[in-house]
């Protein structure tokens, strides 16, 4: 049989109510020949059966063995792509041409990873919508300053993994580590906002606590130079939440949104200052990338697409309109 084009990884824990609306989209791509590979880490739901209603190669590891980077790292191994594009098990493609465009970059030898928009669904928390929107443009930045991914939404060269896998010792950011390599070997990473993806958090505060916590620690390990003081604490939230509010404000939502906006921005920074345990500035490129609020540019707008959308039906966490 020919090989498929790519072979798509995807992460699992207890993902029932989102994972059948990810495989439906893959299962309805265009131009692109797949294989897809579940790697589940002890879901005690639905999350295998629903992925038995698909073609799905099912791959297990316990809770005991779990890092991001061993989940992934297992699930290529299995890959036969030549390309292998990793995705969140709670994302869902938006327009059928999603595998076609995020794939796109790679025809280009120098290219060695692209990745997609990412955007938030109707349960999504305020300060994550403008999270998404600063760190996953509606263009494409002229020149990528520093080695930013995310594996929710990614495609890479099955060669490359094949000479460096993922950092199994991190908590987090194996992405960020791993596309660090592959600058670091001349190669080059894409970002393409035409293969979107919506998103779907609804976490506790805790929840967004230890998450930022999380890659905080895993941030400190890739770059140990880097400091995150309690004065970046203080200037990040205000500067965040200040900004949240007054996006708030003119879409005339920030009386229904202002309590999440201030728990959800303290929760992020208080948590990456746990996470890094130190004091200190933190002022490279990457820092700017990741905390600062986003700077608006009104005369920019997505490009409008030919493609129509995805229809999945009506759900907690479909897209927002508009």
């Amino acid at each position: 049989m020919t090989a498929p084009n790519c072979s798509i990884v995807i992460r699992a824990y207890n993902e029932e109510q989102h994972l059948g609306r990810l495989l439906s989209g893959i299962k309805r791509q265009v131009g692109v020949r797949t294989e897809t590979i579940l790697v589940d880490s002890g879901s005690t739901d639905q999350t295998v059966a629903v992925a038995s209603e698909f073609a799905v190669t099912v791959l297990s590891i316990s809770p005991s063995e779990f890092t991001f980077g061993r989940s992934l790292n297992h699930g290529c191994r299995r890959a036969s792509g030549e390309f292998i594009v990793l995705a969140s098990a709670h994302v869902f493609p938006v327009y059928p041409d999603w595998l076609q465009r995020l794939l796109e970059p790679l025809q280009d030898q120098r290219v060695a990873l692209s990745y997609g928009k990412q955007r938030g669904s109707r349960s999504t928390r305020f300060s994550e919508h403008q999270v998404f929107a600063k760190l996953f443009p509606d263009l494409p930045p002229s020149q990528l300053a520093h080695p930013f991914c995310n594996n929710a939404n990614a495609a890479i060269r099955r060669e490359l993994w094949l000479k460096r896998a993922y950092d199994e010792d991190l908590p987090g950011l194996e992405d960020l580590e791993w596309a660090a390599w592959v600058t670091g070997q001349g190669r080059e990473l894409t970002y393409v906002p035409e293969a979107e993806v919506i998103h779907v958090h609804d976490e506790t505060p805790r929840q967004v606590y230890n998450r930022y916590k999380r890659e905080a620690i895993a941030l400190k390990r890739i770059w140990p130079s880097e400091r995150f003081s309690l004065a970046d604490f203080i200037k990040l939230y205000v500067s965040n939440a200040a900004n949240d509010a007054r996006q708030a404000g003119r879409q005339g939502v920030l009386v229904r949104e202002l309590v999440g906006i201030l728990w959800f921005r303290w929760m992020q920074f208080w948590g990456t200052y746990r996470g890094f345990g130190h004091h200190g500035p933190l002022s490279s490129e990457l820092k700017r990338t990741l905390y600062y609020p986003q700077r608006r540019q009104p005369d920019q707008s997505a490009r409008p697409r030919e493609v129509s959308p995805l229809e999945y039906g009506r759900a907690a966490s479909d897209p927002p309109e508009g």
